[in-house]
């Protein structure tokens, strides 16, 4: 599975999923130029790159999400990690979600499970 970290997403977390996966196919908004874009623009970069987007942002991102998936538009997924979670926890939850690509494909999950 790969995955695309939002911008919000703690850098502890990306740190932690590259330790604990250092094979582990992530990029970083940041890294790819999408810095200050919008969710919809995000998401549609992740959709075409086929990158399931891990984030924090669960008041906008959900939204848009569901709107893409309701106009028939293609969606990796999206994993919404609660911030206030242990981050251990959370790293095992989202490697967990990455053995199973086909059960994310046009959801969205929260973390932790």
């Amino acid at each position: 599975m790969k995955f695309l970290a939002d911008e919000n997403l703690k850098g502890s977390l990306v740190r932690g999923l590259r330790y604990q996966r250092p094979d582990l196919d992530l990029v970083r908004v940041q890294d790819i130029g999408l810095s200050g874009a919008d969710d919809p623009t995000v998401l549609e970069w992740a959709a075409q790159a086929g990158r399931v987007l891990i984030t924090h942002d669960v008041k906008t991102i959900t939204k848009y999400a569901y709107d893409r998936l309701s106009q028939g538009l293609g969606m990796p997924g999206v994993i919404e990690v609660n911030d206030r979670s242990a981050i251990a926890q959370c790293i095992s939850d989202i490697l967990l979600l990455a053995e199973f690509e086909e059960e994310c494909w046009g959801q969205i999950r929260y973390v932790p499970l």
